[in-house]
């Protein structure tokens, strides 16, 4: 056991040394990894926020239902009753048209002329109606074909969704341009990481040709030879992931006053700072994965032994 401790320890040091003593070159390979890192977590971070800023918008899109005068609040309710086993309909409430007549006066109470157009009418000119919320954006236009062709579709008076369309098929778009673009970049961005460390690690095995074979004289197992390239790999890892949330904070904090308010009411640099540990976590785990699949890859084709 102290005996495989020992050999750790001399192949960390040693991985540490050839990091160290590439100089330019690790400082090269560090920076173009670190360059991959930082694009493929911005892409994921404004992925992800996006989809939070655009999941806050669909939360207020909806599809109203506006009844016929004659329709009776019950009637409504068993309408309501069938519509909320649709299994696209997240939720759905009931504004009957006293309801809906109290939120209006409440809109125009620092407007004379609407409380005044409402005294002359006299009676409540408002409809009853269902608001519809959807588990997706996409849904939508299934619900609203659904209720078209409904035998209820006779007590609608009108159906608001042409209103929304056009920004529901907007959110629609940005959010598969989100994925797509993310998917993208993170895929050519790992390969550019990956090919960067794999070489660098490479011109260091050709440094150190002549040392592979008096260790190999000397009895010295391949783990043994192998492993300070796995560690060296592991440190442009590490190293890079540390200089991306660097990046990342300055580009935070960059953005942060155009951001304001767009993030849950915060700004990205909120979102940042709140998601910390994971961020860094994240690009850990990804740095050293990315630095021992390269030195595993160098060690396969280049290290004869």
């Amino acid at each position: 056991m102290g005996t495989r401790i020992t050999k750790i320890k001399r192949t960390f040091k040693e991985g540490w040394d050839n990091f160290r003593r590439n100089g330019w070159l690790s400082f090269a390979t560090v920076s173009v990894l670190a360059i991959s890192l930082y694009i493929i977590s911005s892409t994921m971070i404004i992925g992800v926020a996006s989809n939070i800023v655009l999941k806050n918008v669909q939360d207020k899109i909806n599809v109203s239902l506006y009844f016929n005068s004659d329709v009776p609040d019950d009637k409504i309710q068993e309408i309501k009753s069938k519509l909320i086993g649709y299994q696209e309909i997240k939720s759905i409430d009931f504004v009957s048209k006293e309801k809906a007549l109290e939120q209006f006066k409440k809109l125009g109470n620092n407007n004379p002329s609407i409380t005044q157009a409402l005294d002359e009418i006299g009676d409540n000119p408002l409809l009853s109606a269902l608001v519809i919320k959807a588990k997706s954006a996409e849904q939508y236009d299934i619900i609203v074909k659904a209720i078209n062709g409904s035998s209820f579709a006779g007590d609608i008076s009108r159906i608001d969704y042409e209103e929304n369309k056009a920004a529901i098929g907007r959110l629609i778009t940005i959010i598969k341009i989100v994925e797509q673009v993310g998917l993208t970049l993170g895929i050519v961005f790992v390969f550019i990481g990956v090919l960067i460390t794999f070489n660098a690690i490479r011109l260091t095995m050709y440094a150190h040709k002549q040392e592979f074979e008096i260790m190999r004289l000397v009895g010295a197992s391949n783990i043994y030879i192998r492993m300070p390239f796995i560690f060296e790999g592991i440190f442009y890892g590490l190293f890079s992931a540390f200089t991306v949330m660097l990046a990342l904070l300055a580009t935070s904090k960059f953005l942060a006053p155009i951001t304001q308010g767009s993030i849950s009411g915060g700004d990205i640099m909120d979102f940042y700072l709140s998601h910390f540990f994971v961020i860094l976590l994240g690009l850990l785990i990804s740095g050293v994965a990315l630095g021992t699949i390269s030195a595993a890859i160098a060690i396969r084709r280049y290290l004869k032994i």
